[in-house]
């Protein structure tokens, strides 16, 4: 897939990823999941990364690795988290059962031309790797 390609998905990402409420954390396979149409974890992690002056408005910090690894670096991610009320564990992972967003409403989501999460697809995820943001 060309890095055009690629960006074709950022600004349906960026939709899906503003519906994260604060308290609650997604990964990058469950918002591929949501935004589908061959979209994948690494798509979403690149949009994440191109972000720049819309990280204001986006909420990038409640993207994260499927086992609730922290995916950035130098970035305060766990601080912003922590603000949010989001709990940690003693590996500094966050308490996915506890705080991973199941998704958008399937109104919300039909209304807007995405999918639903489903169990199954959620953890179809590519492996947790070091991101760069901005």
């Amino acid at each position: 897939m060309s890095l055009s390609d690629e960006r074709g998905y950022y600004e349906r990402i960026y939709k899906v990823v503003e519906q994260v409420p604060s308290g609650k954390v997604t990964t990058y396979g469950d918002v591929a999941a949501i935004v589908a149409d061959g979209c994948d974890a690494r798509i979403v992690g690149h949009a994440m990364g191109a972000l720049g002056a819309r990280s204001v408005e986006v909420p990038w910090q409640r993207v994260i690795g499927r086992t609730g690894r922290i995916t950035t670096s130098g970035l305060h991610q766990r601080d912003r988290l922590e603000a949010e009320g989001i709990g940690f564990d003693e590996r500094g992972y966050v308490l996915m059962e506890q705080f991973r967003w199941t998704g958008p409403s399937p109104e919300w989501a039909q209304a807007h031309g995405f999918k639903e999460l489903s169990e199954a697809e959620a953890g179809e995820e590519a492996p947790d790797s070091q991101l760069r943001l901005f």
